[in-house]
C-alpha cells in the first residue's frame, strides 16, 4: 500500500460515509439552509421596501415643507405690504386732521380778527361821531364875531382832527 494512492476500501467507505453526510445535509440541513437564506433576503427585500417608502414619504414631507415654507413667505410678504399700506393711510388721515384741525383753528381766528375789527370799527366810529357832536358843540358855543375869528377855529378844529388821525395810523400800522 503506497502512501500516495489509497485503497479501493478506504475509497469505498469514503464515498459511502460522504453518501450518508450528504443525504441526512440534503434531508436535514439544507432546507433549513436555504430557508433561513430566502427569510434573509425577503428581509432585505423588506427592509429595502420600507426603506423606499421611507425616501417617499420623507420626499413628500420635503416637498410639503418647502410649500409651506413658501406659503408662509407670500403671507408674510402680504402682512408686510398690508401693514405698509395701513401705516400710509393712518399717517395720511392723521395729516388730514391735522390740516382740517389747523384750518379750522384759522378760520376760528380770523373770525376772532374780524370780530375784534368790527368792534373797533364800531369804537372808532362812536368816537367820530362824539368827537364831531362835541366840534359842532364848540362851535355854537362860540360867538363868532368876524370870520377872521371863524376861520381861525375851523383850521384849528381841522389840524386836531388830523393830528388825531396820525396818531391812529400809528397805533394800527
Amino acid at each position: 500500500m503506497s502512501l500516495l494512492t489509497p485503497d479501493i476500501g478506504l475509497l469505498f467507505w469514503m464515498a459511502l460515509s460522504f453518501a450518508i453526510v450528504f443525504g441526512i445535509l440534503a434531508k436535514f440541513g439544507f432546507p433549513v439552509i436555504t430557508r433561513m437564506v430566502d427569510e434573509r433576503r425577503e428581509y432585505i427585500q423588506q427592509s429595502l421596501a420600507n426603506a423606499d417608502e421611507a425616501n417617499r414619504t420623507l420626499e413628500s414631507i420635503r416637498q410639503k415643507s418647502e410649500a409651506l415654507i413658501e406659503e408662509a413667505k407670500k403671507r408674510r410678504a402680504e402682512i408686510i405690504k398690508q401693514a405698509t399700506d395701513d401705516a400710509g393711510r393712518i399717517v395720511q388721515k392723521a395729516n388730514e386732521d391735522a390740516s382740517a384741525a389747523g384750518k379750522q383753528k384759522l378760520d376760528e381766528a380770523l373770525r376772532l380778527i374780524e370780530i375784534q375789527k368790527q368792534k373797533a370799527t364800531g369804537e372808532i366810529r362812536s368816537r367820530i361821531a362824539a368827537l364831531s357832536v362835541g366840534i359842532a358843540e364848540k362851535i355854537l358855543r362860540q360867538q363868532l364875531d368876524s370870520t377872521e375869528r371863524h376861520e381861525q377855529l375851523i383850521t384849528q378844529l381841522l389840524d386836531e382832527i388830523e393830528d388825531s388821525g396820525r396818531v391812529k395810523n400809528r397805533n394800527n400800522g
